[in-house]
């Protein structure tokens, strides 16, 4: 996640599953009271903050809540939000104090407790929460949280109220970058409403940030409107946000083309070519925190028995990664060298080349790597995407570059799951029993974040049940390094051991995308490849 998030994969950073509708565009408001239409789907789950790893759910919380942390749209740093300083001497114990001032849309005051109490929700076994394991380094999550049986306490004993303005954490092991992890959306303060009448918070969330929602309509749309009484520095630039939801990307670029939605997050392959003719340069296409790779259920034998790690490099070897570039996503996407994003930089953990010629074109080594590895499982490789996005044209494209270089025009074909979220919940509820379309965009940039909750074992968006002790080690050593420099180079060694075992196929880094009407101004994507939506101007 975002997060972390899910597996992500498709033609645009935010991977989007769109369906139709025939609302219309935005209002025009010249004096920011205008509202905006843009493009979105259902999300997998109700928006609970920790129960909300996907792209379309977090682009929600993001604009309804504010954290402990908040990721400049322009460069990605965390920054203070509500925190007003996070101490600690010794990475382990930390003492936050949170800024007077704050409310939620409905009259709560922020405090202290508002946090506490939702990351003692967000962890608790019987609240059943998808990112649980975010709450995995504060000390007490093995009592709330059992790796098996019952949980034997309800709050984490590492987090203590001080006053309302203050609380504690301590971690069960140093984590010299906690502070900068606090801008996901997992770790969203809750107001005493999300406790009192869930179900009805559920219909309607309650956050803190500069959007409340008026109105959701699954299948259909959310509208949500500017907070006027919202207390911080980045008010909305607009009157409100109207979502909708589409099935078909096409019919979505189509409406922005006929004035009736005005912002599209997802252009069609198709129309790569032509997106700055037809939009006269209102397109955005900029590098975006994310990776989209083929994921393995190593929970099947099939992939995890001793000498697929060869028919999985094989498989690597065999994709023409910057052909398809070229032809299909018309140089729109960056071959992917390592399993990390170019915009966290070299200092931050990015190392091109790491994958070295695993993810390079060799067709006549990558045909040898699949025989010696025992050749495909069941003969056949079948990668599965959702089938609502405009994915079929990319996948059948990874498939005949697999097919050409194997000799065996069957050797791959792809295996389209209905809907997004129906594809989501296959994948979650570990049922592939193939390659799936994969991908990542970052929750915080941090190299950290494109591991640990993929690969890590038990993580929260390890969807494939990757498990390797080696790895798992590195991690936590990482983790507990104060020294950055030196905390980056453990975790690059963590990355070598994903590589040695190709525990995903890395393809090509994301950008960020999206078309808009000439209503529209001031429009910018964030490092996550996420619209700005309170920035923009209407009319």
């Amino acid at each position: 996640m975002r997060g972390a998030t899910y597996a992500r994969w498709a033609v645009c950073a935010v991977a989007l599953a769109l369906a139709a509708t025939a609302c219309g565009g935005g209002s025009d408001g010249g004096d920011g009271s205008g509202i905006l239409s843009s493009s979105w789907g259902d999300p997998q789950k109700p928006l609970e903050p920790a129960n909300t790893n996907e792209t379309l759910g977090t682009t929600v919380l993001d604009m309804i809540f504010r954290n402990l942390k908040r990721y400049d749209p322009k460069t990605g740093e965390a920054e203070n939000m509500l925190a007003e300083k996070i101490e600690t001497s010794d990475s382990q114990n930390f003492r936050i104090t949170i800024k007077d001032g704050w409310t939620f849309s409905n009259g709560e005051k922020v405090t202290a407790k508002s946090f506490v109490d939702a990351w003692n929700y967000g962890a608790s076994l019987e609240n059943n929460q998808r990112n649980a394991y975010f709450f995995g380094y504060i000390e007490g999550y093995d009592k709330v949280h059992p790796a098996s049986g019952t949980q034997t306490a309800d709050t984490l004993s590492g987090l203590k109220v001080v006053d309302d303005e203050t609380f504690t954490v301590r971690l069960n092991q140093k984590f010299s970058t906690f502070p900068e992890t606090l801008g996901y959306a997992t770790f969203a303060p809750l107001p005493r409403a999300f406790f009192d009448d869930h179900d009805a918070w559920l219909k309607k969330p309650i956050g803190n940030g500069p959007y409340t929602v008026e109105s959701y309509t699954r299948g259909s749309g959310m509208s949500l409107r500017r907070w006027d009484g919202y207390p911080g520095d980045d008010k909305a630039q607009n009157g409100g946000v109207h979502l909708k939801v589409y099935t078909d990307s096409n019919t979505a670029y189509t409406d922005v083309l006929a004035g009736s939605l005005d912002l599209v997050t997802d252009v069609p392959l198709p129309q790569l070519r032509n997106v700055q003719g037809d939009l006269d340069g209102r397109y955005i296409n900029t590098p975006a925190g994310g990776i989209e790779t083929i994921a393995f259920p190593f929970y099947d034998e099939a992939w995890s028995k001793p000498g697929t790690e060869k028919v999985r490099k094989g498989l690597s070897m065999a994709i023409d990664r910057n052909q398809i570039i070229d032809k299909i996503l018309q140089r729109k996407r960056t071959p992917a060298s390592d399993w990390t994003s170019p915009v966290l930089g070299e200092g931050g953990g990015f190392k091109a080349g790491l994958c070295g010629e695993a993810c390079e074109y060799h067709p006549d080594e990558a045909k040898k790597l699949v025989q010696e590895g025992g050749g495909l499982p069941g003969g056949q490789v079948k990668i599965s995407y959702n089938a609502d996005a405009s994915l079929k044209e990319l996948v059948d494209a990874v498939c005949n570059s697999i097919n050409n270089t194997l000799g065996n025009d069957r050797a791959c074909v792809g295996k389209p799951v209905g809907t997004f979220a129906d594809f989501r919940n296959q994948v979650t509820q570990f049922k592939m029993t193939g390659p799936f379309r994969a991908g990542w965009q970052m929750d915080y940039p941090l190299i950290q974040n494109f591991l640990q909750p993929l690969y890590y074992t038990g993580a929260s968006s390890n969807d494939g049940k990757w498990s390797n002790r080696e790895f798992d080690d590195l991690v936590d050593r990482a983790n507990a390094e104060t020294d950055t420099a030196k905390s980056v180079s453990i975790f690059q060694q963590a990355e070598e051991v994903v590589r040695d075992d190709m525990a995903a196929i890395p393809l090509w880094y994301v950008h960020g995308t999206a078309g808009y009407s000439e209503k529209l101004s001031n429009v910018a994507l964030n490092q996550f490849g996420v619209p700005v939506y309170e920035e923009i101007k209407v009319g």
